[in-house]
């Protein structure tokens, strides 16, 4: 029986083992590249389920500190603060710039206790108003920008004198990036981080978290469409990326994850500098529940998803599933 003639170019040849699969992977992933998003809780030996994020918890400082070594040791770069502000909600938000608030002490006490982990402080109001909107609004209920600019300044500078080493704006008011950099700079926090909240989007994808820190029932019905991005938009994203890096911006971020994968590439190819992507706590229901009825594996899944992140251009990634996924990378079950 004559051979049948093939193209001398066989794509398979290198899919074949694994030594040969392993040597010519092109995007790498470490737990370096993680970022752990924590919900912290009033109180002390507290611990809160979530129901719309299985496996994910509201803690107190106490029990945080004990997670945060353990992050720390497993190699994730940095955790992301998400305050659940029990009482002190006002159209104001006066809470979101008090020295001995919930964020304040605990980024104090992580600093402390785990020194070699990176803290990143949400700048935002949506925790702290009574309408679950990230800013102060007017009688018409429309947020006004630079007064809820303002109030932003004053939260990421109290961030920044309790120790925090990212300040991260989430809350896409016109100017905040430019403001807060000054701010730092004149308060002398030159080293102050600012990880900015560029491409965010008005995304259905947000809902869990925003059970888990408390602001769904504060907003309603309402939404956030005046002033995060439109998800039908590509180049109003990357005005927004050019604006915060302009006015200072260290790292810009892309959220949610992986429906915007297109728009994560062209932020890092346009701008080359670090870009983190958050995947948001949809995306992570979204995998628990599938893989609660059997329908996906959770494990081959998070990875798949998290090296889908750093192939798009990812430096950092925002995962629920960090402390998962970096145990799986040392070994561990």
């Amino acid at each position: 029986m004559n051979t049948p003639a093939y193209p001398s170019i066989r794509m398979r040849r290198l899919r074949r083992d694994a030594f040969s699969r392993n040597m010519v992977r092109e995007t790498s992933l470490s737990a370096a590249n993680l970022i752990w998003p924590v919900f912290v809780i009033e109180g002390a030996q507290r611990t809160q389920a979530i129901a719309s994020m299985p496996g994910v918890e509201r803690v107190s400082v106490d029990i945080l500190i004990e997670r945060a070594r353990e992050a720390a040791s497993l190699g994730i770069s940095a955790i992301a603060l998400f305050p659940v502000i029990e009482s002190a909600k006002t159209p104001f938000a006066e809470e979101a710039y008090n020295d001995d608030g919930l964020v304040p002490r605990a980024v104090r006490a992580l600093k402390a206790a785990v020194p070699d982990i990176g803290i990143i402080a949400d700048v935002a109001l949506d925790p702290y108003t009574s309408h679950g909107q990230d800013g102060i609004m007017d009688d018409t209920g429309y947020l006004i920008n630079d007064e809820t600019v303002a109030v932003l300044v004053k939260q990421a500078l109290t961030h920044a004198k309790a120790g925090a080493d990212f300040v991260a704006p989430s809350d896409m008011m016109d100017g905040r990036i430019g403001a807060i950099r000054s701010a730092l700079d004149d308060a002398g926090f030159i080293h102050t981080k600012i990880i900015a909240y560029s491409a965010k989007f008005a995304s259905a994808f947000y809902g869990p978290f925003r059970d888990a820190v408390g602001s769904a029932g504060n907003l309603g019905k309402s939404s956030k469409e005046t002033y995060q991005i439109d998800f039908a938009n590509s180049d109003e994203a990357i005005r927004e990326c050019a604006l915060d890096v302009e006015e200072g911006a260290d790292m810009l971020m892309v959220k949610p994850g992986l429906p915007y994968l297109d728009v994560l590439a062209r932020v890092k190819d346009e701008f080359k500098m670090p870009v983190a992507v958050y995947q948001v706590s949809g995306e992570f229901a979204m995998l628990k529940a599938a893989s609660a009825n059997g329908w996906l594996d959770y494990k081959k899944c998070l990875m798949e998803t998290l090296i889908c992140f750093r192939r798009a251009g990812a430096s950092a990634i925002l995962t629920y599933g960090a402390v998962d996924a970096a145990r799986w990378m040392k070994g561990e079950s």
